[in-house]
């Protein structure tokens, strides 16, 4: 496309050593995960073998899996530990590709479920299912990507993805579910995503505004009439992966005429104006999806942002405040808040926004670099810098907060660290290097 710091730090290293202690290794996951996976196969009208895919157990004699696998099936069956029981549909969402199985007789261990809200870029998972029928197979990778979507991330994920794999589970490293995989290919390029585990727990009030799907006599489980979101929003994903920018409006601009009432699709259109800097088409496309959702988060923030963009500080502030009620451990909004409350010099409203974004995410460079801006505005250089250098210990490439710690350091009188930074910056950014050396190391 910022007294008690101290004290915080602490609590901030108890907490991430604790989360140390919980992660498990690939092999300590697959066998604590292992035993919530089933095998999902589909029959035509003939009994002839079609499609395989994956499930994984929610409850006894309950299972979830992509719609994708399941669809125009006479009958199906799941099999579990060599044994094959019959299953029928019994909750579909064919516009987000989740759907749940009744499997009579099926008694395994539920899943954990987790939530994606809180995932990271580069953050281990790992998929498991059964890739070409292959039962209980495992493979890892990271987060690539994290696309926001109503309720939760869109998962781009380094992990090999098979046709099989489908409907399986995709796994955090403490062994929760946060998604499940779906296997996407387009020209020689792999695509690996995962819907969200969220969209699995909204599945009993989505069925009654779900894509109905098209009749097909004779078969339980039909496929979906029309493109589905997670189809928009896959090639959306792609074009934006190919830097087709014109390719991505032209997408989101069918998207949003093929079907006005997405608020994802307006949600994606904004995207584009946000990227190309058309704030205004922005703010439509944003205030568009509101009205559709009103509880999207992600769009209440991208709303904010918008405005903020165009010096609208006010509605900036509460855009990001519904983002916040709707979301109150969102935060990248804690962090748009702040922007929005440092625009207005609100100096300490801005620093209790970034306090939030960092109680939320330890790892947000950006947030404790805005941190140290704003100590730096009211004067409490020594906190300026303890923040500044947490920014660079997150991220030591950053350019803007060894900036700013120079600066802080020159005004709290220790003027010997600053041809320190001055150094560091010029390998890192040589035109911030010149702006400091003129700005901070002449004067």
């Amino acid at each position: 496309m910022k007294n008690r710091l101290r004290s915080f730090l602490v609590v901030v290293a108890v907490l991430l050593c604790a989360v140390a202690a919980q992660a498990k290794t690939a092999s300590e996951v697959f066998e604590a995960v292992s035993p919530s996976i089933v095998v999902v196969k589909t029959y035509d009208p003939k009994g002839k073998a079609m499609l395989l895919g994956s499930g994984v157990v929610l409850a006894d004699g309950l299972i979830v899996t992509n719609c994708h696998v399941i669809k125009n099936a006479a009958a199906m069956k799941v099999e579990y530990r060599n044994k094959e029981y019959p299953a029928t549909p019994r909750q579909t969402d064919w516009d987000r590709d989740v759907c749940t199985l009744t499997v009579d007789g099926l008694h395994a261990p539920p899943a954990v479920l987790g939530a994606t809200n809180l995932l990271k870029v580069g953050q281990p998972v790992y998929a498991v299912g059964a890739p070409k029928g292959l039962e209980l197979t495992l493979s890892d990778g990271i987060i690539s990507s994290l696309r926001p979507v109503p309720g939760g991330q869109y998962l781009q994920i380094t992990a090999p993805i098979s046709p099989g794999s489908s409907g399986g589970g995709l796994f955090d490293n403490e062994g929760r579910l946060i998604g499940l995989p779906t296997f996407y290919l387009t020209e020689g390029q792999q695509l690996n995503f995962a819907v969200p585990v969220e969209w699995i727990n909204e599945l009993p009030k989505r069925q009654a505004v779900t894509i109905p799907p098209k009749s097909t006599q004779g078969t339980t489980a039909p496929q979906a009439s029309q493109p589905t979101t997670t189809d928009w929003l896959n090639k959306a994903i792609e074009l934006e992966a190919k830097k087709n920018w014109q390719g991505l409006k032209n997408h989101a601009l069918r998207w949003t005429k093929t079907d006005p009432g997405n608020s994802l699709a307006w949600y994606c259109l904004g995207i584009y104006y946000g990227d190309t800097k058309e704030y205004a088409k922005e703010i439509e496309a944003n205030q568009q999806a509101i009205r559709i959702n009103p509880d999207f988060a992600e769009a209440w923030n991208n709303l904010g942002t918008a405005y903020d963009h165009t010096k609208q500080y006010a509605k900036a502030i509460e855009a990001c405040q519904q983002a916040i009620r709707i979301n109150p451990d969102y935060a990248m909004a804690w962090y748009n808040l702040g922007n929005a409350y440092g625009n207005t010099n609100q100096y300490a409203k801005e620093i209790e926004a970034n306090q939030q974004a960092i109680r939320i995410n330890p790892d947000f460079a950006e947030a404790w670099n805005n941190l140290g801006t704003d100590y730096f505005n009211t004067k409490q250089y020594a906190k300026a810098i303890e923040a500044c250098q947490q920014a660079i210990r997150i991220n030591p490439d950053f350019a803007e907060a060894w900036y700013n710690l120079g600066l802080a350091d020159k005004l709290s009188g220790q003027t010997g660290k600053v041809m320190e930074v001055y150094k560091r910056l010029k390998t890192l950014d040589p035109d911030m290097a010149d702006k400091f050396f003129n700005q901070i190391v002449m004067p």
